[in-house]
C-alpha cells in the first residue's frame, strides 16, 4: 500500500486535516493524538510532501528570500550561503521550501504585495536590513509573517528579528586592541548605510572615545566587502604619514587582502601590525584549525539562519505571538594576527 496523507488518515481514522496538523505541530491538535499520529507516520515510514501538506492546510509551504538587484553578489557571498543552508536546515524539518525572488532596485514593495496576494509564500525573511529599512512596515502593515536578520535602528515598531550584538562586539575587539598598545587602530568595515555596519562602527568610536584616543577619518574606511576593498585600503592606510599599527575588519574576506596588503609591504601580521576580524565560522572559509589565523569576533551565520527560521516557522504557526527577539552574542578569539603595538 503507497502510504500518503489520506491513506494514513484512514488507517487512523482521522480526517486528514487532523493527520496534517498534528504532524506540523499545531497547538490546537491534543498531545495522545499528535503522539499517535506521529508514531503511525514513523512506523508506516511516512514522509509528507510539501505540495501535499499544502493542500490540506491551506499553506504555500514556502518561504520567501526577496534579493535585491544592488545586493547581486550576495548569491556567491558566502555569508549568504551559509545562512541560507542554516535556514533550509530549518525549513526541511517543517517540510517547508523556499523560494529566492531577484528584484530590481525600488520594486521591493510590488513583489512583496505580490506574494501576498497570491498567497505564493508563507512568510519571507529579510537579510541585510538598512538602518532605516522601509521593508519592516511595509511587511507589517500586509500582515505577512517575517524575520530579520539584523535589526533597522531607525524602525520602532515591532518586528521578529536574530541579530549579533554588533556593537559590544567591535567595542570589545577595539579594547582588546588598545590593552595591547594600539592608539592607531584602522577600521575597514561594510557599507555603513547597512545596520550591521553602523553599530560596529558605534562601537569603534566608543572604545576610542572612553580611552580618550581621538578618532581620525582617515582610518575608517566602508564599502563593500571584498578582498580588493581590503587589500586597497589597507595599501591606502600604511602610505599615511602616521600609518595604523592594527586594523579591525568586518569580513574574513576583507581581512584575507588586508594581510595580502600587510605581506606586499614586507610587513608581518602580528607583529608589524595587528588584525582582528568578525568569523561568521563559515562552512568554506575556515579561520585556520587548532590555532586561528585571525583573532576574531566568532558568531555562527548557519546557526543564526537556523534560529531565524525557527522563529519565522513558529510565527506562521502561532501568528496570534508577539514578535520575538534574539541578540547573538560574539566569542572573541584570539588567534596568529595580534601582538603588542611595535614600539617607535
Amino acid at each position: 500500500m503507497t502510504m500518503n496523507l489520506k491513506t494514513l488518515a484512514q488507517e487512523l481514522g482521522l480526517s486528514q486535516t487532523t493527520v496534517s496538523r498534528a504532524l506540523n505541530g499545531y497547538p490546537e491538535v491534543n498531545e495522545a493524538t499528535r503522539q499517535r499520529v506521529q508514531q503511525a507516520a514513523a512506523r508506516y515510514n511516512y514522509r509528507p510532501n510539501s505540495r501535499a501538506k499544502g493542500l490540506a492546510t491551506g499553506r504555500a509551504m514556502m518561504i520567501g528570500h526577496v534579493i535585491p538587484a544592488s545586493t547581486r553578489h550576495e548569491m556567491v557571498n558566502p555569508v549568504f550561503g551559509d545562512f541560507v543552508g542554516g535556514a533550509s536546515d530549518a525549513y526541511a524539518r517543517h517540510n517547508f521550501d523556499m523560494m529566492f525572488t531577484r528584484v530590481a532596485d525600488g520594486n521591493d514593495e510590488s513583489t512583496y504585495r505580490e506574494l501576498k496576494a497570491k498567497r505564493a509564500v508563507d512568510g519571507v525573511i529579510i537579510q541585510g536590513p538598512l538602518v532605516n529599512d522601509a521593508r519592516i512596515p511595509l511587511l507589517n502593515a500586509l500582515d505577512l509573517p517575517f524575520v530579520v536578520h539584523g535589526r533597522s535602528s531607525g524602525i520602532d515598531e515591532p518586528y521578529s528579528w536574530v541579530d549579533v550584538n554588533n556593537k559590544r562586539s567591535f567595542q570589545r575587539a577595539t579594547e582588546f586592541l588598545l590593552d595591547l598598545g594600539h592608539t592607531r587602530i584602522g577600521l575597514i568595515n561594510g557599507l555603513e548605510h547597512m545596520d550591521f555596519a553602523q553599530r560596529r562602527r558605534d562601537g569603534y568610536l566608543a572604545a576610542l572615545k572612553a580611552r580618550g584616543i581621538p578618532t581620525d577619518p582617515a582610518l575608517m574606511r566602508s564599502n563593500e566587502m571584498t578582498e580588493v576593498f581590503g587589500h586597497h585600503q589597507t595599501r591606502h592606510m600604511l602610505q599615511l604619514d602616521a600609518p595604523p599599527t592594527a586594523i579591525l575588519t568586518s569580513s574574513m574576506i576583507s581581512a584575507i587582502g588586508v594581510r595580502r596588503a600587510i605581506e606586499e609591504a614586507g610587513l608581518k601580521m602580528g607583529r608589524d601590525i595587528s588584525i582582528i576580524t568578525h568569523d561568521d565560522e563559515l562552512s568554506y572559509l575556515k579561520n585556520g584549525q587548532d590555532v586561528p589565523i585571525f583573532t576574531a569576533t566568532r558568531s555562527s551565520v548557519w546557526k543564526a539562519g537556523e534560529i531565524a527560521a525557527e522563529m519565522l516557522l513558529s510565527q506562521i504557526n502561532e501568528p496570534a505571538n508577539v514578535p520575538q527577539t534574539r541578540l547573538l552574542e560574539a566569542e572573541l578569539v584570539v588567534g596568529r594576527s595580534t601582538g603588542p603595538a611595535p614600539q617607535g
